[in-house]
């Protein structure tokens, strides 16, 4: 591999550590010279149920360049971009110009690029405070607005919201080769996947659920005959949804519609959660009921299980309700937050050498 000119390599460094769905990380780097390089990125809605029309993966996109103009800032560089013309939405190039400017300063939200991660397992239930509150509205800017879910009331009706919608996420066929996929067994770190110490399991259903999800036959003997899905549904799900200073939603003042509304809004979400690590806060995103909620509301089939719009329809209405009626198509990031230990097990990224092309 040729060596990378300063002070490139430091910033791809650190923007590798950019947030993605399952850990996928889909995005490579083109090095063209000391102030210019290209992101080509891609997405998974080809083979992932949960990346519909690519939203999810240009939400990461997002987050990816906004932590590439975070970490540009440490060497005085403005970072701009621009979305290259004539290529696809499932694999666009994004341009980006390294300008030197004096004037300006390290971002705040520079040191905690590393340490932000996910937690699965359960927060302490002290609420947010309202400056806390404020920093992290602050954080997405005025075009988003961070609507709270508080107090054990909310929190239940989130938690038994998420708890519902994983029971699809566990039976669903068309997400049993995501999930078997993005695993990665007896790891408590990984660079491409998620490693199952991460999933807020104990040991013992660790070591079951491995066994079952060698095969589909499995996982559908295992959830019909047994139960296969209540008990990660409770540790995963309902737990943590109950055990959390609160749930959120961020939402935009106008539906995103292009692919580059989405990466606005990934820029502003990777903000709130820098902004959350600097807070010293935890969080989780929660995107099934957003991503299976908009199947139905578009009439889009995506599973051979029967009955199964039906039973989409009313979790999107609960959802909806929940939303005090606001339209979902505004919604564009879920998540749970609150203080406690960080994960001890994580993912981590791919290497320097790995996502830089030749």
């Amino acid at each position: 591999m040729r060596p990378i000119p300063h002070p490139i390599a430091e910033i791809l460094e650190l923007a590798r550590w950019a947030p993605s769905g399952d850990n996928t990380q889909p995005w490579r780097f083109e090095v063209i010279d000391e102030h210019h390089l290209v992101v080509h990125a891609f997405d998974t809605r080809d083979h992932c149920v949960y990346d519909l029309d690519g939203h999810s993966s240009q939400i990461a996109h997002g987050a990816l360049l906004e932590t590439l103009a975070i970490a540009a800032s440490a060497h005085g560089l403005r970072a701009e971009f621009k979305r290259s013309p004539g290529f696809p939405d499932t694999h666009p190039d994004y341009f980006v110009d390294l300008i030197p400017d004096s004037r300006l300063m390290p971002d705040r939200l520079l040191p905690y690029i590393p340490q932000r991660s996910v937690q699965r397992r359960s927060m302490r239930t002290t609420p947010l405070t309202a400056s806390q509150k404020q920093a992290l509205q602050d954080a997405v800017g005025i075009l988003y607005t961070v609507r709270w879910f508080e107090g054990g009331a909310q929190r239940w009706r989130l938690a038994k919201l998420m708890f519902d919608n994983a029971k699809l996420r566990l039976t669903l066929p068309e997400a049993y080769p995501v999930h078997r996929d993005i695993i990665e067994w007896n790891a408590h770190f990984s660079e491409d996947k998620v490693p199952d110490r991460a999933l807020g399991l104990d040991a013992m259903t660790l070591k079951l659920m491995r066994w079952v999800m060698a095969s589909w036959q499995r996982v559908a003997f295992f959830n019909r005959y047994m139960g296969g899905h209540l008990t990660p549904r409770i540790e995963m799900d309902l737990l943590p949804g109950l055990f959390c200073a609160a749930h959120f939603a961020i939402l935009s003042k106008k539906s995103p519609e292009t692919v580059d509304d989405y990466v606005a809004a990934g820029r502003a979400v990777q903000r709130f959660w820098l902004t959350a690590t600097r807070l010293g806060l935890q969080l989780q995103p929660e995107m099934t009921p957003l991503i299976f909620g908009r199947y139905v509301r578009e009439h889009r089939v995506f599973s051979r299980l029967p009955d199964i719009e039906e039973t989409v329809s009313l979790l999107n209405e609960r959802l909806l309700k929940l939303m005090h009626n606001e339209p979902l198509g505004q919604v564009v990031f879920v998540g749970r937050i609150g203080s406690g230990r960080k994960a001890a097990s994580r993912s981590l990224r791919l290497s320097g050498e790995k996502l830089i092309l030749e």
